[in-house]
C-alpha cells in the first residue's frame, strides 16, 4: 500500500514530521483499537458453545466482556480517528498551499500552457483525493493492515494447519486486488484527464456566452459540450465498470475460502485436532478479517486514484520557474529612484535559438515619455516582461538607475517599474482592497492614488463609497471604471517607471477620454513606456520607438517621423491616422 512510486506518496511523509506528538497518541489509541480484535474472537469462542451448551451464566460472562471489550475499542478508535485526521487534513492543506505557492512563481511561458480550469481542477478535486488518500492511509489502511496482521497471527496460535490453509488464499487475493488496482489507475488517470478538459471548456464557455450569442453559436458550443460531456461519462464508466468487477470477483474468492476453512476446521476437529471452542473462535477471527480486506481493497483503489491526482499536482512542480534572485540581490535604494532606464546589447529569446530582440540598445532619461509601437511579435511586451523581471535577458543588461535588474530583488524591483495592463484584472473584494491589492496603505494613500487615477469621482458616487464591493471579474463596473482602479492600483506605491499596455485599447471614446485624464495624471513626474496603437497617447510622446523582429528601426518624435515618411507613417496610413494638414485639407 506504501510502496514508492512515480507520484512520489513517500515524499510526503516528511510533512508529517511536525506532528508527531499527535500522531503517536493516535498511534498509540489504534494499538489499543487492533488490539481488541483477538480478545473479541477469543470471547466469541466462549460464548458460541455456551449458547450451544444452554450455559447462560457463561454467556452473561461472555457477552459482558464482550461489551467492555467493545466499549474500549470504539473509544480508541474515536481517539484514532479524531487525532489523525488533523495532521492529514494538514499536509493536504500544506500540499495545496506548496502547489499554489509554485503556480505563481511560474514562468510565464509555461503559465501560458496550462488552462483555467484544468488548474482549478488540480488545486481542488486532485489536491482533495490525494488528501483523502493521506487521511484513509492513515486513519483506516494503517489499522486495517495491523488488523489483519494481529487476527491472523491469533489465527496460528490456534491452529497452525487451519492457518495455512486459510493464508494460502491470501495471495490470490492480493494478485486481483494488485491487477484491478493497476487498471483502476490508468482509468482514473484517463478520466481525470477528460475532467480537466471539461473543466477548460467550462471556463472558455462561461466567460465567452456573450460572445457566443453574438455569433449565434450556441448549437457549436452545446455539441463541443456534448461531446466532452460523453467522453467523461465514457472514462468514468470505464472506472466504475472495473470497481463494479473486481467487488464481485474477490467477494466471491473470499466467500470460496470461507467455505473451503469451513470444511477443513470440521475434518480437523473429527480427527481430534481441534476443538469446538477454538474453532469457534478461529471461525469469528476469520470473519474478522472481511471488513479489513474489503477496506484495504477499496482503498488501494482510491490510492491508485490518489497517485494520478499526485502525479498531475507533481507535474506542475516539474514547469520551470521565474529566474530567482541572485544571491546577495539588493532593493533600490527606498525613495531615491530616478527611473533612468539603459538597455546595453540586450538579446533575449523565450526559446534561445530564436531571438524575439536583437542587440537592444536603448537610453530613457528620467521622466521621459517613450511610446513602443510595431506589428505583432516586434517585442514590445517581451521588453515589458524584462523590465519587470519576467524573463532576464540571455545578453547584455538592463539597467535601472544604474544598477541592473539581475542584480536587484525582483519584489522590490517590482514595486518601483508598475503596470497597467490591456484587460483590467481586478480582485472582487472591495474598491479600497482592489486598489490596494494587498499591500499596506491607509485609505488616505488610497484615495490619493483614486485621485491621480481620474477615478474618485465615480467612487465617491457609489453607494458605499471605496467600501462598494467588487463582484467577479468586476461585472458591476464598466471598462473604463476598471481601466482607472488598475491606473490607481499602479500609482499606489509611487512607482518610478511605469508601463502601459495599450491601457485604452478596449475602451470606447467616451470612456478613453474619461482614462486618458487619469493616465496623464498618473504619469506625471514617472518614466512611462507605453505600448500604444491610438494616436492621442502616441503623439504626446517624448519619443516613439518602431520596433520591428526585435529590433528598433526608427526612433524620434512623432512629427519627426511622419515627416520622414518611414516605418511609422507607413503604420500610421495603415490604422486610417492622417496628417492633421492633410485632415485640414479634406476639410477645407
Amino acid at each position: 500500500m506504501l510502496a514508492p512510486s512515480p507520484a512520489g506518496f513517500r515524499r510526503l511523509w516528511p510533512l508529517l514530521k511536525p506532528h508527531r506528538r499527535r500522531l503517536a497518541a493516535g498511534g498509540l489509541c489504534m494499538l489499543v483499537y487492533v488490539a481488541c480484535w483477538p480478545l473479541l474472537a477469543w470471547l466469541a469462542g466462549q460464548l458460541i458453545p455456551a449458547i450451544g451448551a444452554g450455559d447462560f451464566p457463561a454467556v452473561l460472562r461472555a457477552v459482558g466482556g464482550a461489551l467492555a471489550v467493545f466499549l474500549i475499542q470504539k473509544i480508541a478508535q474515536f481517539g484514532q480517528d479524531t487525532l489523525l485526521a488533523g495532521p492529514a487534513l494538514r499536509v493536504s492543506q500544506e500540499l495545496r498551499r506548496r502547489v499554489f505557492d509554485r503556480l505563481q512563481r511560474l514562468e510565464f511561458g509555461a503559465l501560458e500552457k496550462l488552462s483555467a480550469g484544468d488548474l482549478t481542477y488540480r488545486l481542488t478535486e486532485d489536491a482533495d483525493r490525494v488528501g483523502e488518500v493521506i487521511y484513509k492511509t492513515i486513519q483506516d489502511t494503517t489499522p486495517s493492515a495491523l488488523q489483519l496482521v494481529v487476527v491472523l497471527g491469533y489465527m496460528i496460535w490456534l491452529d497452525v494447519p487451519l492457518a495455512l490453509a486459510t493464508l494460502l488464499l491470501a495471495p490470490l487475493v492480493a494478485v486481483l486486488v494488485s491487477v484491478f488496482g493497476a487498471r483502476v489507475m490508468a482509468a482514473a488517470e484517463r478520466s481525470q484527464k477528460q475532467v480537466s478538459e471539461l473543466a477548460a471548456l467550462l471556463g472558455e464557455a462561461i466567460g465567452g456566452l456573450p460572445l457566443v450569442r453574438a455569433f449565434a453559436a450556441e448549437p457549436w458550443l452545446q455539441q463541443r459540450f456534448d461531446e466532452e460531456i460523453d467522453l467523461h461519462r465514457q472514462a468514468r464508466y470505464r472506472t466504475l465498470k472495473l470497481l463494479a468487477l473486481q467487488h464481485p470477483v474477490v467477494g466471491f474468492i473470499e466467500a470460496a475460502g470461507i467455505l473451503a476453512v469451513l470444511l477443513i476446521g470440521a475434518a480437523r476437529i473429527q480427527a481430534g485436532g481441534l476443538d469446538s471452542q477454538s474453532f469457534s473462535s478461529y471461525v469469528a477471527a476469520l470473519l474478522m478479517l472481511i471488513d479489513p480486506i474489503s477496506h484495504l481493497t477499496t482503498n488501494y483503489n482510491e490510492f491508485q486514484q490518489g497517485q494520478a491526482s499526485l502525479r498531475r499536482l507533481r507535474a506542475i512542480e516539474a514547469e520551470p520557474i521565474e529566474t530567482p534572485d541572485r544571491p546577495g540581490a539588493r532593493a533600490l535604494p527606498t525613495g531615491s529612484v530616478r527611473g533612468e532606464l539603459v538597455l546595453e546589447k540586450v538579446s533575449f529569446g523565450y526559446d534561445p535559438a530564436q531571438p524575439v530582440l536583437h542587440d537592444l540598445n536603448l537610453h530613457i532619461t528620467p521622466d521621459q515619455v517613450v511610446a513602443l509601437v510595431g506589428p505583432s511579435g516586434a517585442g514590445k511586451s517581451t521588453l515589458f516582461s524584462l523590465l519587470l523581471r519576467f524573463n532576464t535577458a540571455q545578453r547584455g543588461r538592463v539597467l535601472l538607475d544604474g544598477h541592473d535588474l539581475a542584480d536587484l530583488q525582483a519584489r522590490e524591483l517590482r514595486r518601483t517599474v508598475a503596470l497597467v495592463p490591456q484587460r483590467s484584472n481586478v480582485f472582487s473584494g472591495t474598491v479600497a482592497e482592489a486598489i490596494a491589492f494587498g499591500r499596506p496603505a491607509s485609505r488616505a494613500q488610497i484615495v490619493r492614488a483614486a485621485e491621480l487615477a481620474n477615478a474618485d469621482g465615480f467612487i465617491a458616487a457609489l453607494p458605499d463609497g471605496y467600501d462598494s464591493r467588487i463582484e467577479e471579474r468586476g461585472s458591476n463596473f464598466s471598462g473604463g471604471q476598471l481601466q482607472r482602479l488598475a491606473i490607481a492600483r499602479a500609482v499606489l506605491g509611487d512607482p518610478a517607471v511605469l508601463l502601459l499596455d495599450e491601457a485604452t485599447s478596449a475602451l470606447d471614446a467616451e470612456a478613453e477620454e474619461a482614462v486618458q485624464r487619469g493616465l496623464h495624471q498618473a504619469m506625471a513626474g514617472r518614466t512611462v513606456l507605453v505600448i500604444a496603437h491610438r494616436l492621442a497617447t502616441v503623439q504626446e510622446a517624448d519619443r516613439i520607438l518602431v520596433l520591428e523582429a526585435g529590433r528598433i528601426v526608427e526612433q524620434g518624435t512623432h512629427d519627426g517621423l511622419m515627416a520622414r515618411g518611414g516605418r511609422y507613417r507607413d503604420l500610421c496610413l495603415r490604422q486610417f491616422i492622417r496628417l492633421e494638414a492633410e485632415a485640414q485639407t479634406s476639410v477645407s
